[in-house]
């Protein structure tokens, strides 16, 4: 696990952006994993303005969303997948036919649930997943509990994670209980992973990933057995991280 701290928000998203930019130069064909929520937000933006300049492509791109909250259609303003249109695919040119997120809205829960681990098989796995981590350390919607769950799945929110998300919705009880969300064999399958923090609000999270026990109570932990990690952070949120990292 690397971990690279940045003074600011903005400047940690500049770093991110620099970094999908050479994995997609690299390998144009790539598979990712997109993190919706506020930390992202910043680095889909300077994508969209890269591609505005010429500098990346998403043509060949095939993009995987970690999660979806159940009962939200893929119109829906509050969706992962709507979020995801707005900040990213409408300003690139990633075709509609390489997008997949999990379907919120599906008559049969479990078996979309399978329909999409299968997805995400059949495309070879994912090469980069970008994540960002809650406050409770979890990441994509895997939230503590006893044990890590491994495929993609039903999960119920945390009072935690409803309550970190309700300044989304016009009520906070409109903020769903229920998600859908790849589990953590799908994520450390990923042949590189971007793990994104900013923010005090973060910092006990972040800590646990990289220096805590390896625990499915703190989910993001289990990203230090991981080969090739890349965790970008500003200073608020890496504050309580040791001096070595600085």
């Amino acid at each position: 696990m690397e971990v690279r701290i940045n003074d600011t928000y903005e400047e940690m998203s500049a770093a991110a952006a620099e970094f999908v930019i050479r994995q997609l130069r690299h390998k144009p064909a790539s598979v990712m994993g997109l993190a919706a929520g506020g930390t992202p937000c910043l680095l889909y933006q300077l994508l969209g303005e890269s591609f505005a300049a010429g500098e990346v492509d998403f043509s060949r791109v095939r993009t995987f969303s970690l999660d979806e909250y159940i009962g939200l259609g893929a119109d829906h303003p509050q969706s992962y997948r709507y979020f995801m249109e707005k900040r990213l695919f409408s300003r690139v040119n990633l075709p509609g036919a390489h997008i997949a997120a999990p379907d919120g809205m599906a008559a049969d829960i479990a078996a979309e649930c399978v329909r999409y681990g299968a997805a995400i098989e059949a495309a070879g796995g994912i090469d980069l997943m970008i994540l960002g981590i809650g406050s409770n350390a979890h990441i994509g919607f895997n939230e503590p509990g006893p044990c890590f769950v491994p495929d993609t799945h039903v999960v119920e929110l945390s009072e935690a994670t409803r309550a970190a998300n309700a300044r989304f919705f016009e009520e906070p009880e409109d903020t769903p209980h229920w998600a859908v969300s790849m589990g953590i064999r799908d994520i450390m399958f990923a042949g590189a992973i971007l793990l994104l923090a900013s923010g005090a609000g973060k910092t006990e999270a972040l800590y646990q990933a990289v220096c805590g026990d390896i625990t499915p109570q703190a989910p993001a932990s289990v990203l230090q057995l991981h080969r090739n990690v890349l965790v970008l952070a500003d200073r608020a949120a890496a504050s309580r991280l040791p001096e070595k990292y600085f």
